[in-house]
């Protein structure tokens, strides 16, 4: 099963999830309204006067319900999964933090972030659970966060935290994070007949109050049977895609040992996976362990057992009950184990010399590719690693800083022309004044030597701290970015793709949508298909001058993705910034349309069997547009001469 087919399993448990709501809510109303029929006297009366009480309850309920399931999921799609984290006591991680463990978290989940193609999420530590646990929410990868208890950072070596990281990370690639948010507003909604119930159970006290108390009763005994089918939705919803994420990161790390060693400390250890935060049920649905212990009809996790053998099928469960005894007087220490293990606590890998490269021609696949999207594997996640050890340690730090990410991502996108630093110098004098104008100029003298296929990681890295800034701030720097990239009148590849994802993960970050409105489309549409025609036509040209080469660039790509239309190969007159126009049209795509679009760009860009570095900034560009991460691609490839396309006029 690849991602795409994922999306469309993802888009059905969502609408068995609405199937199921509905079912639990007209179960509550039907036993409510059966209650009050009786209760009531409602047979002693008329038939019309009881059904207009009835309906009155029905609607009351029905406001109850849908009415704070709405309000509650629109809260937490707007707080961004911070706001999750925080509920449960999370205290944000720096990101230039010092502390040896909150360092090592952070490592790996940047190494993770930039392996699996997806924006660097919030991290969060929860100091006061003991237990080994973790979680992801947000409604999107750029408005991600993921917090780890303090039991996983101090009881987990290197490798099984890496496993536990990768497991989170594939609740995002994958759309779980989304489904999860809408399950937590389906069940506050179900449950807030009973918090109705008890304010009723309250002002019904004294006299003439017992209709109140009556209908506090009744709105108390729906909470509970809301309570009971919120956790058998819940454990519906939730324990394959457990298997699923347990997979994936194995797959990821390519070692199963990571994810299955921290299983069994789960079970190992007495603080074993809960959660002692009042919140906790909450979040039950989303977390790497149990948070609470529920039976086997409610438990939002497959037994532990089951979850390890299918990791190892060689594991005794008696194994567990060994290593109780082992640690029940001598806990692990997860960086002791590291210094024995020889795992490194600071840097994830040393840095190495980064000198600019001449552009470089990538061999490639487009099934390979295709295949690869939101599925990393371990040779990704070992580029992951290989791409930030390349970045020089200053770079990297200052990416880390809120006080100096803004300066080092400003000065990626200086020009190399004089005339067109000079306009751009006198934009961020303007705006911010001349110390400031002169600390990016600095950035880009350094910068200037930086191998190309490292600017969009870098940038991928600074995100994070970019993030931090007040709202004000990222829309300011929205707006600076595309001055600067206007400054010369040119807008080429690497200016495109950076601008063009800043834009989009900030003003996710701020308004928890894309800048375009969601809305279902099909590659049949004849929108839909003119909007494919443009985007092949642009990557064409990018790959090659040549008029015949790019034509038939584009004829691969239009006979994979739309073989009956009779579109003309044309290249807009405004070339990258045409594009601005597609993506609201192919955001909304469905699993497979999706996937045939992404395998035709591969096929126009590689209709000469090969990438350059340009040509994939672009590609990884388009795909995280489509909510369709793309990890690094290997770039075992030899140099060679001067690109085509490497620039167009804008």
């Amino acid at each position: 099963m690849n991602f795409f087919e994922r999306q469309t399993q993802v888009r059905k448990v969502s609408a068995r999830l609405v199937f199921l709501f509905v079912v639990a809510v007209v179960g509550i109303i039907a036993v409510v309204d059966v209650a009050a029929f009786f209760l009531l006297g409602l047979y002693e009366q008329g038939v019309g006067n009881a059904i207009n009480v009835l309906i009155w309850i029905t609607l009351l309920m029905l406001l109850v319900i849908v009415g704070t399931s709405f309000f509650r999921m629109l809260s937490l799609r707007n707080g961004g999964g911070g706001k999750v984290a925080r509920s449960l006591g999370g205290v944000y991680v720096p990101e230039d933090t010092t502390d040896p463990q909150l360092r090592r978290l952070r490592n790996v989940v940047e190494e993770i972030a930039i392996a699996s193609g997806t924006p660097v999420p919030e991290l969060y530590l929860l100091p006061n659970e003991r237990g080994i646990n973790a979680f992801a929410a947000g409604w999107s990868p750029a408005d991600a966060a993921v917090a780890v208890t303090r039991g996983t950072l101090e009881r987990l070596n290197r490798d099984e935290l890496q496993g536990v990281i990768a497991h989170e990370f594939s609740h995002v690639v994958n759309g779980d994070m989304r489904l999860n948010i809408r399950l937590m507003g389906v069940l506050f909604g179900i449950l807030a007949l009973a918090v109705v119930g008890r304010i009723a159970l309250h002002a019904g006290r004294g006299r003439n109050g017992m209709p109140i108390v009556v209908i506090g009763l009744f709105a108390i005994i729906a909470g509970y049977i809301g309570l009971f089918c919120g956790r058998l939705i819940k454990a519906a919803v939730s324990r394959q895609r457990e298997y699923l994420a347990d997979a994936s990161a194995v797959q990821f790390t390519r070692q199963t040992e990571g994810i299955a060693g921290a299983l069994k400390k789960i079970g190992g250890l007495d603080a074993g996976s809960r959660l002692r935060s009042g919140k906790a049920d909450d979040v039950s649905h989303m977390l790497f362990g149990e948070g609470r212990g529920f039976s086997s009809l409610f438990a939002t996790h497959p037994p532990l057992p089951k979850r390890i053998q299918q990791l190892d099928p060689s594991f005794n469960p008696e194994e567990l009950q060994e290593l109780q005894q082992r640690w029940s007087s001598r806990p692990p220490d997860g960086m002791a184990e590291d210094a024995a293990l020889g795992l490194a606590e600071g840097a994830p890998v040393a840095p190495q010399a980064s000198a600019p490269q001449t552009p470089q021609r990538i061999p490639v696949s487009p099934q390979d590719v295709v295949a690869g999207i939101g599925d990393p594997s371990a040779g990704s996640y070992a580029q992951g690693q290989q791409l930030l050890s390349r970045i020089p340690a200053e770079l990297r730090e200052r990416a880390h800083r809120v006080d100096t990410v803004v300066p080092l991502v400003y000065g990626l996108l200086v020009a190399a022309d004089d005339q067109a630093r000079q306009h751009q110098q006198a934009a961020l004098t303007g705006t911010y004044g001349q110390a400031f104008a002169d600390a990016v100029a600095a950035e880009a003298a350094t910068l200037r030597g930086l191998d190309p296929e490292l600017r969009l990681p870098l940038a991928e890295l600074a995100f994070s701290a970019l993030r931090r800034r007040e709202p004000e701030n990222l829309e300011q720097i929205m707006t600076t970015v595309g001055e600067l990239v206007r400054a010369d009148g040119r807008v080429d590849v690497f200016e495109y793709c950076l601008s063009t994802l800043l834009h989009t993960e900030l003003h996710e970050v701020l308004y928890h949508r894309p800048p375009w409105r969601e809305r279902r489309q099909r590659l049949g549409d004849k929108t839909t298909a003119h909007a494919v025609a443009r985007l092949f036509a642009v990557f064409a040209r990018i790959g090659s001058d040549d008029p015949a080469a790019g034509q038939a660039a584009y004829d691969a790509g239009m006979g994979r993705v739309l073989p009956g239309a009779s579109i003309p190969f044309a290249v807009p007159r405004e070339g990258l910034i045409s594009l601005d126009e597609v993506w609201p049209l192919l955001d909304g795509l469905h699993g497979q349309d999706e996937a045939r679009l992404v395998e035709g760009l591969v096929l126009v860009i590689s209709n000469d069997g090969v990438m350059t570095v340009a040509e994939l900034e672009l590609l990884r560009t388009v795909c995280a547009l489509l909510h369709a991460p793309l990890p690094p691609q290997a770039t075992a490839a030899h140099p060679t001469g001067p690109v085509p396309g490497e620039a167009q006029q804008s």
